[in-house]
């Protein structure tokens, strides 16, 4: 006989002071995890070699000879450093959404539970799909037009903390941008919107997705297309996903 959801939970209470340790022990590993993640990285490849990579797309992009400038007195020394934190970050990004997972658990019901785990393992994997996106895609067609479209009397040579701030800003609405499939997935299974009303405003998220890429990304047509197009197929996927979610969810939630 299944529990009564209502009861599901009882005796799992704890005081607020051990909720607080909890949190601080798991805040704590993920730090660690960050910068385990991040000295590998120092060492290999390191810095520069990782910002080799990220330089990558733009330096292909330009005139034989040219390099990336640094205008800045440490920026040579900050950057990569700060590139090398942020590809720690995104390395330990499984073990620290595991860390929440972990700590949110143990006060959810069976049911939610069913559905907050690949929830969130898909989450992360669709934002490294739209990272990869945005690096492989993205950035070496936008690095081609901004050059190709400059006057030749013009030497490109972009500053290296303008380019950082660019590709670390296209990198996360890339990323944030594909999880439109988890957003319409919960909005669907908590029945907050149905998916009748989903399909229905179809036609306004595709508006909406045109104008989020054209205040997000760079004012070039490349990104904002790169940006809107994915958007909406991915919004596509969402229902289907809902849909297919919702037919093979049991009908007594608390199964």
């Amino acid at each position: 006989m299944n529990p009564n959801p209502e009861d599901e939970l009882a005796g799992t209470e704890q005081p607020f002071v051990e909720h607080l340790i909890e949190l601080r022990d798991r805040l704590i590993r993920a730090l660690i995890a960050v910068g385990a993640c991040f000295a590998v990285l120092c060492v290999w490849p390191g810095p520069g070699g990782l910002y080799d990579l990220i330089a990558a797309p733009m330096q292909n992009a330009l005139p034989g000879g040219t390099k990336l400038i640094a205008v800045g007195t440490f920026a040579p020394f900050m950057v990569p450093l700060k590139i090398t934190l942020m590809a720690g970050f995104l390395l330990a990004l499984p073990y620290v959404l595991y860390q929440v997972w972990s700590f949110v658990a143990p006060g959810l019901y069976s049911h939610e539970k069913r559905y907050v785990l690949p929830l969130v393992v898909s989450s992360t994997l669709l934002f490294f799909v739209g990272v990869a996106f945005c690096y492989f895609l993205v950035m070496p067609a936008l690095s081609k037009f901004l050059v190709a479209v400059s006057p030749t009397s013009i030497q490109v040579a972009p500053d290296i903390e303008q380019y950082f701030g660019t590709v670390l800003t296209l990198f996360l609405v890339f990323g944030i941008a594909f999880e439109v499939p988890i957003a319409v997935v919960v909005l669907a299974l908590l029945n907050i919107i149905s998916i009748e009303k989903l399909r229905e405003w179809r036609g306004y998220f595709i508006v909406l997705a045109f104008v989020i890429a054209a205040v997000v990304t760079p004012p070039d047509v490349i990104s904002q297309l790169s940006l809107a197009i994915p958007m909406v197929i991915l919004y596509e996927i969402g229902i289907w996903a809902a849909v297919i979610l919702k037919r093979s969810r049991p009908a007594d939630p608390s199964a």
